[in-house]
């Protein structure tokens, strides 16, 4: 089987598997006193102290959960719930993992949003919401994706980062497709809070991180013994925590060459699906740089995203359609409608996403089966639409 959906999540990597397993040898509650209590907290906090290196930020920035979505949560609703009654700005591409807690918001607590758009490469229009941030200040927050999870454009937001300062709104960026695949510093973006998740850079699934200022005031989401500043109770997952950490520092150590080795397989493949399939469309920017090194997403117009993904399935391949996490809703993605495509042409697209273990056989194997699946999946939609 050929595995193309590393963004919706990764193979777990030979050394954070091992650390997990490790890890979970050892007895005891992070939060008990005795002996093997402490020393599960001498885990957790040689861990913390690992995963603040990787996104260069202070140990005591780094608040343990249980995935980047109750990270999301605990960010935004944890910040509207200190600074109510004030407007939340976000964008229209936002992952479900921030739109939805946000709707919430507004739907439960009456909070107002403004969504900032973008262009057709998914690219946020950086002076139109430094414009609105300047025309009006009172905003509770501000979220935005440091690259979207879809398409793979990485977002221009330092600048709206210095700017909502000035007026002295917190940011949040929802760093979870970024994390371990671009370089990231927390301490240089400046940013208040970030969110990062284990399982997208070869570490276990069930368990991320919110990096947050220590100076940033959050209400509990969740409410019980207290751990992780009085903002996140719940025992502490520890062996993830652990495997988590090992996965983190890992995926730093190789990022260069990594990043090299991804963006190069993307490139193969985006020239030879153009070359191979007639009428397909890469979607996002022209320019690398300004893209994820793994995400190569498609428009086939003609041909139902659906009926390819289970045509290249029945061939040994595996894709995606968008985000695993709103996976099986049959309804167009809201980022692809958001860069001005319609729902016909929203509904033909898929993404491949490459990750450390992708090699040049994968591309060999989808770029092989891809034309007369394309063409099988047209042909149904002609049929269905007479």
């Amino acid at each position: 089987m050929v595995y193309l959906d590393h963004a919706a999540t990764t193979p777990i990597s030979e050394v954070a598997l091992a650390a997990l397993i490790e890890a979970s040898q050892t007895l005891g509650n992070a939060s008990s006193l005795h002996t093997s209590g402490r020393k599960a907290r001498r885990i957790v906090e040689e861990s913390r102290e690992e995963i603040a290196t990787a996104i260069d930020a202070q140990p005591s920035d780094v608040i343990f959960t249980s995935s980047g979505t109750e990270a999301n949560n605990l960010a935004l609703k944890g910040l509207y719930w200190q600074r109510p009654n004030k407007r939340i700005l976000s964008s229209s591409i936002e992952h479900h993992a921030v739109l939805d807690p946000i709707t919430w918001l507004a739907q439960h607590e009456n909070a107002k949003v403004t969504w900032a758009k973008v262009d057709q490469s998914a690219r946020i229009d950086t002076q139109s919401v430094i414009d609105d941030i300047e025309g009006d200040p009172d905003i509770s927050f501000i979220s935005l994706m440091a690259a979207n999870n879809e398409v793979g454009t990485i977002q221009p937001i330092s600048e709206i980062i210095e700017v909502a300062h000035k007026f002295g709104i917190p940011v949040h960026v929802d760093a979870v497709q970024a994390f371990g695949k671009i370089p990231l510093s927390f301490a240089l973006s400046n940013v208040d809070a970030m969110t990062i998740s284990a399982h997208k850079i070869g570490g276990p699934l069930g368990v991320g991180a919110l990096i947050a200022k220590k100076t940033l005031a959050l209400t509990p989401v969740l409410h019980g013994g207290g751990q992780e500043r009085d903002v996140r109770s719940g025992t502490l997952n520890m062996p993830s925590i652990r495997a988590f950490a090992v996965a983190a520092s890992e995926s730093i150590a190789n990022l260069q060459e990594r990043h090299l080795r991804v963006s190069a397989l993307r490139q193969n493949l985006i020239n030879r699906i153009i070359n191979e399939v007639p009428q397909s469309r890469c979607n996002g920017s022209d320019d690398q740089l300004e893209m994820l090194p793994g995400i190569a997403h498609f428009t086939f117009p003609g041909a139902e995203g659906d009926a390819l993904l289970l045509l290249l399935d029945a061939q040994g391949v595996e894709a995606s359609t968008g985000s695993a996490c709103s996976a099986g809703v049959p309804r167009p993605s809201h980022v692809l409608l958001a860069m001005g495509m319609s729902e016909s042409e929203a509904r033909a697209s898929l993404r491949f996403s490459l990750g450390a273990s992708s090699t040049t056989a994968d591309v060999d194997k989808l770029v092989a089966v891809l034309p007369g699946v394309v063409e099988r999946a047209r042909q149904a939609g002609h049929i269905s639409r007479r």
